[in-house]
């Protein structure tokens, strides 16, 4: 594609309006602005559709999201699926309503029955609903934790998960068979509703989902009792989350809930937080002053379409504020329901845990300690969910707990995807179970430490942005992949994983294998002392993402231990 030529032909093709041209024609004196709309097309990645909001075939808008129905709904039709309807909903973001609308009346015009929620809900109740509903599909419109200029399209498949290969392969070329944005179908609601077509999901699907929820609580006596003095903080950053969260806390007998007001409404520009995203200790400054001032005992924030959860707890020794990383807070939560589930003898015997190649090495640990099996996967909980598909078929495995490292996780089977709501709730009742026996959460986390190790992780993002950027994270994995590396810091690399080339190098030996995963652009050292690097670029943002991981003999041993790591493994990638 020439950008420049297909800039003047959105400026002037009948297939575009007067709106769109305008805001083009403002940058016609700025080429690289030019470039960065044009020089590519959107491209599903680990999670779908995501880009900047505008003009161009580079950005999100109507008919960049318009061919990518157009395309889902080509490949639906082709499927004979049609019937079974696509649930539809959408978070806080700007132009996420007009977008849900739109993908509805555009799989609609193609015979496609569609579900579309009244409103915004999170993406756990809407991987919750395409199987409750018997869906074929769902889409979600959100851009996730991404900053307010970005918007996103999700797409789910009829088990509740985001698409996986080869499926997503197939949808994208069906997308990309999309020449012209005339061949997008349309219909009015009203030909889309006399056709039933077209229908609305209300507050009976939050009943269901939330009834479910509950049913997962372990010690609903402890939560009861406890729950009429712990004080929880939470907020939704703006988002979905507390369209349910708030009730479902209440229904479980938290009686001490206070939801940050500045952040309580659904708000696509963000107002009180630059970067809505949970991981980021800014996005809790409201919420930890309201904790300071009703001396909480959690912090909680989810992402805009509540499938990430961040943390904090107090620590009862100093009094102050600590911050759980994504893989503290989901492994809190594992070892918390594992543990009770094996004291209350319902814990599987072919349970299994699901868990990242990025994710903390804690979770082999817990896994062996209760005699669970430990499945590893690529980057994206669609993969979880994969394997979760795989089981349930085979009827071989029974699913126990799923989590990856970037603030996400999944207590059962009744969804598909991450559910920072089902989160918020496990981590109030495991709050609750161990104020019963005199600790923290914190005091729980150190507890998991002292009886497993330090574990410890961080990762560092390197942004590179537009055409330039995507060039060089081009190339900065190519002179990683080709450059053989036997040492990172002072530790040995034991193994090297070069997953897009299907090579599990072991370092010592040379011996060769196959890594048994799905081919992906990400490399991966296996080093001394359960340590481990890992390099790819992110699927969905211009950045190049390094994660890496320790265990260390005490908390301070292990962060200087982290540091030193990171700091080696920066050097050797920039």
């Amino acid at each position: 594609m020439n950008y420049m030529e297909e800039y003047k032909r959105w400026c002037e093709s009948p297939e575009f309006d007067e709106e769109t041209k305008k805001e083009l024609l403002e940058i016609r004196d700025d080429e690289k602005e030019i470039e960065d709309r044009f020089y590519k097309e959107l491209e599903f990645g680990t999670a779908g559709l995501r880009g900047v909001i505008g003009a161009g075939t580079n950005r999100m808008n109507k008919y960049t999201v318009g061919k990518a129905t157009q395309g889902l709904a080509n490949y639906i039709v082709e499927e004979g699926t049609g019937d079974k309807g696509v649930a539809i909903s959408y978070d806080s973001r700007k132009m996420s309503k007009e977008f849900s609308m739109q993908t509805a009346l555009i799989l609609n015009a193609n015979g496609i029955k569609t579900y579309l929620f009244e409103n915004l809900r999170p993406v756990p109740e809407l991987s919750f609903a395409v199987r409750n509903l018997g869906c074929t599909a769902g889409v979600m419109i959100t851009a996730s934790h991404n900053p307010p200029k970005y918007n996103g399209y999700k797409v789910y498949w009829d088990d509740g998960s985001q698409i996986v290969s080869p499926r997503d392969k197939d949808i994208i070329a069906k997308v990309r068979a999309v020449k012209s944005y005339s061949e997008i179908k349309e219909i009015t609601r009203e030909e889309a509703e006399e056709k039933g077509l077209f229908n609305i999901v209300g507050t009976e699907m939050d009943d269901k989902y939330l009834s479910v929820l509950k049913s997962k609580v372990l010690n609903p006596d402890i939560v009861r009792k406890e729950g009429k003095t712990l004080k929880v903080v939470y907020t939704p950053l703006h988002g979905t989350g507390n369209t349910i969260a708030e009730r479902l806390l209440h229904e479980i007998g938290l009686e001490n809930v206070y939801v940050v007001p500045e952040q309580k409404e659904p708000d696509g520009n963000f107002p009180t937080v630059s970067y809505p995203n949970p991981e980021d200790k800014k996005a809790f400054k409201l919420a930890l002053e309201l904790a300071d001032n009703v001396d909480a005992d959690v912090v909680l924030a989810t992402d805009p379409d509540a499938d990430r959860l961040g943390i904090f707890a107090k620590d009862s020794k100093t009094g102050k504020y600590t911050e759980y990383t994504g893989n503290m807070s989901a492994l809190l939560i594992a070892e918390y329901r594992i543990s009770q589930m094996k004291e209350k003898n319902i814990l599987p015997k072919d349970g299994m845990i699901i868990t990242t190649i990025v994710s903390s090495n804690l979770t082999r640990a817990i896994a062996k300690e209760y005699d669970l099996e430990c499945i590893e996967v690529l980057t994206g909980f669609k993969n979880i969910g994969a394997i979760m598909k795989k089981a349930e078929e085979n009827k071989d495995k029974t699913y126990i707990f799923g989590f990856e490292e970037s603030y996400g996780c999944l207590i059962g089977d009744y969804a598909r995807d991450k559910d920072g709501i089902a989160a918020v709730m496990a981590l109030c009742e495991a709050a609750c179970y161990y104020k019963s026996k005199g600790k923290t959460l914190w005091d729980a986390m150190e507890d998991i430490y002292k009886k497993y190790g330090y574990y410890k992780e961080t990762q560092v993002s390197i942004v590179l942005e537009g055409a330039e950027g995507a060039e060089k994270i081009k190339e900065m994995m190519t002179n990683m992949r080709n450059t053989p590396i036997n040492k990172i810091g002072d530790y040995k690399v034991l193994e090297f994983k070069d997953i897009e080339k299907d090579i599990d190098k072991d370092m010592v030996t040379g011996e060769i294998k196959s890594t048994g995963l799905p081919k992906s652009n990400v490399l991966y050292y296996e080093l001394e002392d359960d340590s481990w690097c890992c390099v790819r670029p992110s699927g969905t943002e211009p950045k190049i993402k390094l994660y890496m991981g320790i265990k260390g003999d005490s908390d301070e041993d292990a962060n200087k231990k982290l540091e030193e790591l990171k700091n080696a493994m920066v050097a050797i990638v920039k």
